[in-house]
């Protein structure tokens, strides 16, 4: 029996109810990571923000972003914050952290950011956003997968020895 279309009783699509589901998951997510004192948890909830995010270039058809996004944001950056915070051993955040103190500034750009986005996504055609949008990801994949791929593998792992080359040796320092 073939899933339906819409959810049952709702009469909703599954693609509107999966986007409102991981846009919820990001928004939560990313205001955990702002608002957490903890910074191995905020660290966790920053993972989780990228997730949501990748499911979402998902359900905008763009897979190949979507894996970039796991591949880059969450298999690279998060990690490598959870292992310099795990190195150092600086859990805990001091109890007035700097950014707390901006926060009217920081609520003046987020309306102000926001009145922008709005004005923006009001003044856009969104029924000519199809055509206009017409990238071939399928020969974009091939020659990142193929050309470029061994590359990209070596940079990563220099870069991650030389953070964890890096953190040795602050580490080293601070015993002396």
């Amino acid at each position: 029996m073939p899933i339906p279309d819409t959810i049952p009783l709702l009469n909703i699509p599954w693609e509107d109810a999966l986007f409102v589901v991981l846009a919820t998951l990001m928004l939560v997510a990313a205001i955990l990571v702002v608002t957490l004192r903890d910074i191995i948890r905020c660290a966790l909830a920053l993972i989780a923000c990228f997730a949501a995010l990748a499911g979402l270039y998902v359900l905008l058809g763009a897979p190949l972003v979507a894996g970039a996004q796991v591949l880059v944001y969450i298999g690279a950056i998060a990690v490598l914050i959870l292992f310099a915070v795990m190195l150092t051993q600086a859990k805990a955040a001091p109890a007035r952290l700097v950014f707390q103190t901006q926060a009217i500034p920081a609520a003046i750009a987020a309306v102000v950011l926001a009145v922008l986005i709005g004005l923006a996504a009001v003044a856009t055609d969104w029924g000519e956003l199809g055509r206009r949008v017409a990238t071939g990801t399928d020969a974009l994949a091939a020659l990142l997968f193929s050309d470029y791929v061994l590359p990209f593998e070596i940079v990563s792992v220099l870069l991650l020895l030389a953070v964890i080359g890096g953190v040795y040796l602050a580490r080293r320092g601070d015993e002396r």
